[in-house]
């Protein structure tokens, strides 16, 4: 019985962070999603990069059971979603929260150590201490008791990310986490991104920003409803597979640059 629970652990540790296998979502009979697989590297920060249209966000909603699917396997660290979920953190799309909701700063990143905590017990003084400590590494803490509704939207994202950041996760999504936010707000997410690799952490995030994409992931999916390619930045982030996801939309301007015609690569609502 010790050599089984052993080998289940040895199983556990080598298990890769993320196993996607055919994932399928439709709305109203449309598939949005067909067949989407692929396995993530621990310790890695992976771009997920498409259209608008492109199911990217539905993509990070069904790998974390936010919706339902019609088919597919998710699988953490090579258990089932459902027993690794204290493993995970999320921040969603800003927009898609309610700021109007009556609570201060601290109480929200409070809410992110509730998973470790169970049912019964209360977040006490050592939970509002790592609350803060989270905080202040997004350089939020002199607003631990300001309404969110009076943060601006930059500071809304901040707070978010010091939220998950007190999941203490191993396993993090977040859905475009630099959409719309202040330069300075930029560095924060990116300065925190590289912080969770070097603690061996993986993080998978919605990304628009094509010009930036080769200087903040090791790993990029481009998705359009099917995955189109996966795998190192440097070898899959080329003109020809980008090209083949955004279907012909993209003007290169030099080696370097490169823009969306007609059409912008984030803002995935699907």
């Amino acid at each position: 019985m010790n050599i089984a629970k052993a080998t289940r652990r040895a199983s556990a540790k080598e298990a890769a962070p993320l196993t996607i296998t055919g994932l399928s979502v439709a709305y109203q009979k449309k598939p949005v999603l067909r067949g989407v697989s692929f396995e993530v590297k621990e310790g890695e920060l992976i771009g997920v990069i498409g259209p608008n249209g492109a199911g990217k966000s539905t993509m990070m909603k069904a790998a974390l059971g936010l919706i339902p699917t019609i088919g597919g396997e998710v699988s953490v660290y090579g258990r089932s979603l459902k027993s690794q979920r204290r493993l995970i953190g999320y921040v969603p799309q800003r927009e898609s929260v309610d700021w109007d909701f009556p609570t201060n700063a601290l109480d929200v990143v409070l809410m992110g150590t509730y998973g470790r905590l169970g049912w019964i017990r209360r977040p006490g003084a050592k939970e509002k201490a790592f609350a803060l400590e989270c905080l202040q590494k997004v350089g939020m803490a002199d607003f631990a008791d300001r309404q969110i509704s009076q943060l601006s939207g930059g500071q809304q994202q901040r707070v978010f990310l010091a939220r998950a950041l007190a999941q203490d996760a191993k396993l993090y999504f977040m859905d475009e986490p630099f959409a719309g936010v202040d330069a300075a707000t930029e560095r924060a997410i990116i300065t925190l991104l590289q912080e969770l690799k070097k603690q061996g952490k993986t993080v998978i995030v919605v990304h628009h920003d094509l010009a930036t994409v080769e200087q903040y992931f090791d790993s990029v999916l481009l998705l359009n409803v099917e995955v189109q390619a996966f795998g190192p930045t440097a070898t899959t982030f080329t003109q020809e597979l980008l090209q083949r996801t955004y279907g012909g939309r993209l003007a290169f301007l030099d080696p370097g640059k490169l823009t969306v015609s007609g059409i912008h690569a984030g803002g995935d609502k699907t």
